[in-house]
């Protein structure tokens, strides 16, 4: 199992929570979750302990995402495709995906994690610009692999099984 396979497991990814969360209000909002993180975590300097409630907040947030919002009317969009192609990418194992697709994958995972170990780091020493660099690093690369995502559904698509996926 991957790394992202156990994250989709510890959120409980259903069949159903997927179908919920490739509604556009669900994968945008998402968006918002990491920045708030940030600022939640930040949040001790002037809460101490009290941190812990706003960090909560949004973790309970991140996992209740995708179940708060309804099934979309259509997948036929930029934002849906992306979950779907997430979906193919966890998928792999059973389904292998054209090969084409792991260098950038790996490339844009890997500039995700270095930037979250930048902010980590300055979330930690309370420093606001590796906190910022390391934001926009990991905002931008996690773009960049969802819009891969997008380029890996639309060659998956025609699959018997993400067939009826796309509507």
């Amino acid at each position: 199992m991957t790394y992202a396979q156990k994250i989709a497991n510890i959120f409980q990814m259903t069949d159903t929570v997927w179908e919920r969360h490739t509604n556009p209000w669900s994968f945008w909002t998402r968006y918002l979750s990491l920045p708030l993180l940030v600022l939640a975590s930040w949040s001790r300097l002037w809460l101490g302990w009290g941190a812990f409630i706003p960090i909560t907040l949004v973790l309970f947030w991140i996992w209740i995402n995708p179940r708060l919002f309804p099934k979309p009317e259509s997948t036929q969009n930029w934002a849906s495709k992306g979950v779907l192609g997430e979906r193919v990418w966890l998928n792999q194992k059973q389904i292998p995906i054209p090969s084409h697709h792991q260098p950038m994958l790996t490339f844009t995972n890997t500039v995700n994690g270095v930037g979250f170990a930048i902010a980590l780091w300055g979330l930690i020493t309370l420093t606001l610009w590796p906190t910022l660099l390391g934001l926009s690093w990991t905002i931008l690369a996690k773009t960049w692999f969802l819009d891969r995502m997008v380029w890996l559904f639309e060659d998956m698509k025609d699959h018997p099984q993400y067939r009826d996926w796309l509507y």
